[in-house]
């Protein structure tokens, strides 16, 4: 995500908490081939925000922040539009976030010669099969992203960037094209966020949390993104909570990295005295426990300021408060923005929740889904937290199935395929159980008995006969159901197609009733029949010819079922 940011620290790539800073100074070394006069560029710079793993620009963003201005979409140019390109796209659109699609690793195109320089530059000097190819993938994004409600192009061809997405191919590895997107969001950022990014970096401190977390030596800490004023040590805030009621406490000490180290990779930090707009910054205080990720961070100076701060929290978690049912899934979510993209994709595919929270999975929510009635829904999705050891044991004992996962499509479609699954295993329960379609034929000079009961010979043609099951003749005639099935003498309590056996029926008389070489059906009931509506596609081909029949000969017509 891109921000204009405070002008300091002149010339300098800075690493922050969850953000890498670019002031202008270092965009104007790295753009230099593409732009020499930089007197129209008011903006000081560029705030990169880091999102994997968390959507927490999107609390903010839904309820009019400017958290994130700009998003940078990155899109593999082997790959494509995967899953979770269309989710962030999702995310994207939900929010009304203007974007630039970064089409990355076109050092991986064949025959493709890449520099670190700008790509407009580099482009020209590619063999004309390189050119092509590359063509060929943008335009490919460009028709994927038409056909998802967006007019795109690559970005030196766009002339009006108030109505296209702007694409530039890049290489991460190389270097290649990095200007060019630099020098895009910047473009943007001036010409239609300039009033928008001013900053008040000498008033009250204002920010959205990202994470919390626990860290040794420390408690209970949050990083933060303060997108407007100063924030110092000392100074009071007040912040988010998960149970509703802000928290006031005081910044015990203001972290950063140590240079040039990566935040996921090394734990050291540097303490400083004072952050302002915009940066990333881990806060040290007391009674974080129970903060939010996702909520609001803001100064206060006064007690009249506090209750305002307050007042102001609360209506955004009451906003924050997603719509549930009695009957729905659990789902948990590692910070708030993200659990807004989850339910967001849940109600897009109309599954309902009946609880929906921040934080680790806990036994509370296990004892929370056990109240659900339907077992499908009795679930509980958590997107990137993880699952308490009593919340295991808990759901173990009420049969209550946990989903985690750390990308919002997988989560998902693992609890549809398990959805799937569950509902297929209880239809071929249901299966086994119920009269199937079944044709015999009567084989001559195999009458044992003629009536009461008639015992004769049969071939099963097709499905297959069991004890009790009702036939009927050809012309729809019910004579009654099996007694019992022999097979060399031997009782047995299923015949299947090809197979030669002796049944019992008590009803029919031979001579009367039924005939050497008659055909016999099933005689399927009205509930039967709804019961095979149902099961259709577990039927064999057949099997759906026979049934097919049985309706035409009780005047019902065939089904039609599609397969």
């Amino acid at each position: 995500m891109a921000r204009a940011v405070a002008e300091r620290e002149a010339g300098r790539v800075t690493q922050h908490i969850g953000a890498t800073e670019i002031p202008i100074d270092a965009i104007k070394r790295i753009c230099s081939p593409l732009k020499r006069s930089w007197d129209d560029i008011k903006v000081p710079g560029l705030l990169f925000i880091d999102t994997p793993g968390h959507h927490a620009f999107a609390s903010l963003r839904k309820r009019g922040s400017a958290l994130a201005d700009i998003a940078v979409l990155v899109v593999d140019v082997i790959e494509g539009f995967q899953p979770q390109t269309y989710e962030s796209l999702n995310v994207l659109r939900m929010l009304k976030t203007p974007f630039v699609v970064a089409l990355n690793k076109i050092d991986r195109i064949s025959g493709w010669i890449s520099r670190n320089k700008p790509f407009v530059m580099n482009y020209r000097e590619q063999n004309e099969s390189a050119r092509e190819e590359l063509d060929d993938k943008v335009y490919k994004i460009v028709e994927t992203l038409f056909e998802e409600g967006f007019s795109a192009e690559r970005y030196d061809r766009i002339r009006d960037f108030t109505r296209n997405v702007s694409i530039v191919p890049l290489s991460a590895k190389t270097g290649e094209g990095i200007p060019d997107l630099l020098l895009v969001l910047i473009g943007l950022s001036q010409r239609f966020l300039e009033k928008s990014l001013r900053l008040h970096a000498e008033g009250a401190g204002e920010g959205t949390i990202l994470e919390k977390k626990e860290e040794r030596g420390l408690g209970t800490t949050i990083d933060v993104i303060l997108y407007d004023g100063k924030l110092s040590v000392g100074d009071a805030i007040v912040v988010g909570s998960t149970k509703g009621e802000p928290i006031v406490t005081k910044v015990k000490a203001l972290l950063k990295p140590e240079p040039l180290r990566e935040m996921a990779m090394e734990r050291k930090f540097r303490h400083i005295k004072s952050v302002t707009a915009a940066a990333g910054v881990k806060i040290v205080a007391p009674m974080l426990e129970d903060a939010l990720p996702g909520a609001p961070l803001i100064q206060i100076r006064n007690a009249e300021e506090e209750e305002m701060a307050k007042e102001r929290i609360r209506k955004e978690f009451e906003a924050m408060q997603i719509e549930t049912q009695p009957e729905g899934v659990v789902i948990k979510a590692d910070t708030m923005g993200s659990l807004e993209a989850l339910a967001y994709e849940l109600h897009a595919k109309k599954i309902p929740i009946s609880k929906a929270d921040v934080g680790n999975i806990s036994k509370r929510d296990v004892i929370d889904a056990t109240a659900v009635k339907d077992e499908f829904l009795r679930v509980i999705l958590g997107f990137n937290v993880p699952v308490n050891a009593d919340a295991k044991e808990e759901a173990k004992e009420n049969d209550v199935k946990i989903f985690t996962n750390n990308v919002i499509y997988r989560l998902i479609e693992d609890y549809e395929l398990w959805v799937a699954a569950k509902k297929e295993a209880m239809l071929r329960e249901k299966f086994k159980h119920l009269t199937t379609p079944a044709a015999v034929r009567i084989l001559a000079g195999h009458i044992f008995r003629q009536s009461k009961p008639a015992i004769f010979g049969v071939e099963v043609l097709a499905g297959k006969i069991k004890p009790g099951v009702a036939l009927m003749t050809a012309e729809g005639k019910d004579i009654g159901k099996i007694n019992e099935i022999q097979d060399k003498g031997e009782s047995i309590q299923e015949a299947t197609a090809g197979m030669r056996v002796a049944i019992s029926m008590k009803k029919p008389i031979f001579g009367r009733h039924i005939h050497e070489n008659d055909i016999l059906y099933t005689n399927l009931n009205a509930e039967e029949v709804e019961a095979l509506r149902e099961l259709y596609d577990f039927l064999t081909e057949e099997e759906r010819k026979i049934l097919d029949e049985v309706l035409r000969i009780k005047g019902k017509g065939a089904l039609g079922f599609e397969r």
